[in-house]
């Protein structure tokens, strides 16, 4: 980028001071657009003579070189500086607190999804054990969901090996759990709604991988996937104080709310209420999260898709409440603020849907000191998701390297 005299900057100017560093300067961001004079007087404080700018992010072209026209030097005292880099040295501590509660998310969910894939290989084998773990692990999380004021979703970046069913079904079981806390549910359905959740899909493991992963499946070949309901009843069917409530999801999680649906082809509330629950989980997030990531929808695609073309498929007050729960943009969408930056939602609160954690693009940054903005106490919005696929690679792959949406939940008091 050229560089221009500060002497010669006015708003609308868009300046970037990535190579000063993050810490090294008052303002929220390394590029920006100059706002006001007084922003100018912070440049001149800090003693730059000159800084890089942006023709094409600017609304407005730098002063002439003789100054003709320039607005009266600000006298902006030093005190306002020290009180800007005062507030620029807390946010980069809470930055740093968040960064460490973001990592340390992605370690639990892991660690927790770690433990649900042993569960789910050693149904088969030791099934009252494993049903033993999974209440357990099941109502701890539960009972965190209860105690919390409010909850964040988090966006895990995924480090470890190629996902598999434990990921998918710690998904379900988390976005079930977050859907049946919003409508109200008590902590023995809760409960119930996690643990068949975690179990929906087991009837897959008798299924051939050929045709799990095969998106057009022949007529023979869907009437082998659609079996993997009965499996699964089947492969609990030894846990014999297993709730109703929870064999039910398993066996309910394919069903329609018109009636379309499979094994049973049951309509509306006929579907038992925690089972319409987890069936629009399971189809958030296979939206999401397919076998081929070549098509897989962005979470706003998801939410849209299931709303405006799937819509009579699921119960209708328990679909919206979902798309309340995530919010407009889901963690895992990509965004671009107000003033333009490019981003990936990270987190979404409860009490603040609307501003959401975002992780920001910055090539002059390195991806793990990514630079985390909270919209709930920042100057800035949400302008607009953006598809991945009409951004640039390098932009892609700093923000989502590995192309899955993944979460895991935190309880906030």
């Amino acid at each position: 980028m050229p560089r221009v005299s500060v002497d010669r900057l006015q708003p609308g100017v868009f300046i970037s001071l990535a190579e000063l560093g993050w810490l090294d300067h008052p303002f929220l961001l390394n590029g920006f657009r100059i706002a006001d004079a007084g922003q100018i007087g912070v440049l001149r404080q800090m003693r730059l003579e000159s800084v890089e700018w942006d023709p094409e992010r600017s609304s407005v072209e730098p002063l002439p070189e003789s100054g003709e026209g320039a607005e009266p030097e600000v006298d902006f005292a030093a005190g306002a500086l020290d009180a800007m880099l005062d507030s620029k040295r807390e946010r980069a501590v809470r930055v740093r607190e968040q960064r460490e509660r973001l990592a340390r998310c992605e370690r639990l969910y892991e660690q927790e999804t770690a433990g649900m894939g042993e569960i789910l290989k050693d149904l088969g084998a030791r099934p009252v054990e494993s049903h033993a773990r999974a209440k357990a692990a099941v109502g701890r999380i539960v009972v965190g969901l209860l105690k919390a004021d409010s909850v964040a979703v988090h966006l895990v970046n995924m480090k470890g090996k190629e996902p598999g069913l434990a990921h998918h079904a710690m998904n379900v079981m988390v976005l079930s759990l977050l859907l049946g806390k919003a409508a109200g549910a008590g902590e023995e359905d809760l409960k119930n709604l996690g643990l068949g959740a975690l179990f929906h899909d087991v009837g897959k493991t008798d299924v051939p991988s050929r045709v799990l992963k095969n998106a057009q499946r022949s007529a023979s070949e869907e009437h082998f996937y659609q079996a993997h309901v009965g499996y699964g009843i089947k492969n609990v069917a030894a846990i014999t104080d297993m709730a109703v409530a929870a064999k039910n999801i398993i066996a309910c999680h394919h069903e329609r709310f018109d009636g379309k649906g499979y094994p049973n082809h049951l309509p509306g509330a006929k579907i038992p209420r925690l089972a319409r629950m987890a069936a629009i989980a399971n189809r958030y997030d296979n939206l999401c999260n397919p076998f081929d990531l070549r098509t897989a929808k962005m979470p706003t695609e998801a939410v849209a898709q299931m709303f405006r073309v799937e819509g009579a498929a699921f119960d209708p007050e328990l679909l919206s409440l979902f798309i309340k729960v995530l919010g407009i943009y889901p963690p895992g969408s990509f965004v671009q603020l107000s003033d333009g930056s490019v981003g990936i939602v990270v987190e979404t609160n409860s009490r603040e849907l609307l501003r959401p954690l975002v992780m920001l693009y910055d090539k002059d940054v390195p991806r793990h000191e990514a630079l985390l903005i909270d919209l709930a106490d920042a100057d800035l919005g949400v302008k607009q998701a953006l598809h991945p696929a009409k951004l640039p690679l390098p932009v892609v792959e700093y923000l989502a390297p590995r192309g899955r949406v993944d979460y895991y939940v935190e309880a906030v008091h």
